[in-house]
């Protein structure tokens, strides 16, 4: 039985009870100076006992269960570092209000008895308040005296990475290189995982369609070998967003919530994010940061791999995904070849390079 339908039954049972005592008294006043169509004691405790079972079998689950059910849930998209701050700085309001309401108290009637109240009102508002608004200061305060103060730096621990959430997309599970970076030590704080994130990583990996299905079971891959990387905390948190459908509509708001960046390589979530003054961090981007720098003039040996879209255009591509055009390179196909860079050219899709033969009579096979 599900906690609605026993709460609809003690309801009934409870307000059916109530209005039966209730009928009793309405009846008995009723009956001082009774007539031949007034109903007897009995009949109002029966008729109003029974109008508040319906109303005990209607209105309990929202009085009950639902509202817990509305807090639980509110409850589940705040952070738990959010959570303690507010739990700490309604303490600390509290105790203020302690201290300000023994003397209040003493003001004459009625200030003596509301002021006090308001204090504790106020007071307690203004700590949570406060302690919310400044999380990240004191949690950082907190950090620094755990690991030694000043001395901190010096000796490598702590720092203000430590309390550092990242948020993470799905597709920058399934792309993988995630975790290459986690290995470098380049990537401070800690990976938060959605539960949402993974449940559509689960989705894509049961999918009928046999890449997505492929690309799904990557994803659970790199998550796997993720939480085995001890050079970075992973964590899947059960935080949730109400009212959103959207994996990356929730992925923005819980980053504004949490004050955290979001770790993805997807176009429009970047841009969506960087709209709402979310920060990001790319990995296309970092991608195309740390590419070897090429001048015009430099000389580079390339393997022609495919024609061009201009007349006598090769392409070719170093390692690291970069595109080469070759002028004149369409008769080198499947061939090496020495070249010198012309020109360097760094678009959206990343940087692109072009270049020409270096001795038109020099092939390498």
């Amino acid at each position: 039985m599900s906690a609605d339908f026993i709460f609809r039954i003690l309801g009934m049972i409870g307000f059916a009870i109530g209005g039966a005592f209730w009928g009793k008294s309405l009846g008995i006043a009723a009956n001082v100076n009774a007539t031949a169509s007034t109903m007897t004691v009995d009949q109002y405790a029966f008729v109003i006992g029974s109008v508040g079972a319906l109303v005990g079998l209607i209105l309990t689950p929202y009085i009950t269960t639902r509202p817990m059910r509305a807090i639980k849930k509110m409850l589940t998209t705040v952070s738990a570092q959010s959570l303690l701050s507010a739990l700490v700085g309604l303490i600390a309001g509290l105790i203020v209000a302690a201290l300000f309401s023994f003397p209040i108290s003493l003001l004459p009637p009625p200030f003596g008895k509301v002021l006090p109240f308001i204090a504790v009102l106020l007071f307690g508002y203004l700590g949570v308040s406060l302690f919310v608004m400044r999380q990240g200061d004191i949690f950082s305060i907190f950090s620094a005296l755990r690991s030694g103060g000043a001395s901190a730096p010096k000796d490598g621990a702590g720092g203000w990475a430590d309390n550092r959430n990242i948020l993470l997309d799905t597709s920058v599970i399934i792309d993988g290189r995630i975790a290459d970076i986690t290995r470098t030590g380049f990537l401070p704080g800690t990976l938060l995982i959605p539960r949402f994130v993974l449940n559509e990583l689960q989705y894509i990996a049961d999918s009928p369609d046999s890449m997505r299905r492929q690309r799904g079971r990557r994803g659970m891959e790199v998550l796997s070998t993720l939480q085995k990387e001890p050079a970075m905390q992973v964590r899947i948190s059960d935080i949730d967003v109400e009212g959103m459908r959207e994996v990356d509509d929730k992925l923005v708001v819980l980053a504004r919530q949490m004050r955290c960046p979001i770790l993805t390589n997807d176009y429009n979530l970047n841009r969506v994010a960087e709209l709402q003054g979310v920060t990001v961090l790319n990995i296309n981007e970092l991608a195309n940061a740390v590419k070897s720098v090429l001048l015009p003039g430099e000389i580079m040996n390339i393997r022609v791999i495919q024609e061009g879209r201009e007349p006598g255009q090769g392409v070719a591509y170093l390692d690291d995904g970069t595109m080469v055009v070759v002028e004149n390179g369409r008769e080198y196909m499947d061939k090496e070849i020495t070249i010198m860079v012309t020109k360097v050219l760094q678009t959206a899709a990343g940087r692109m390079i072009f270049g020409r033969p270096e001795d038109l009579s020099a092939a390498n096979h």
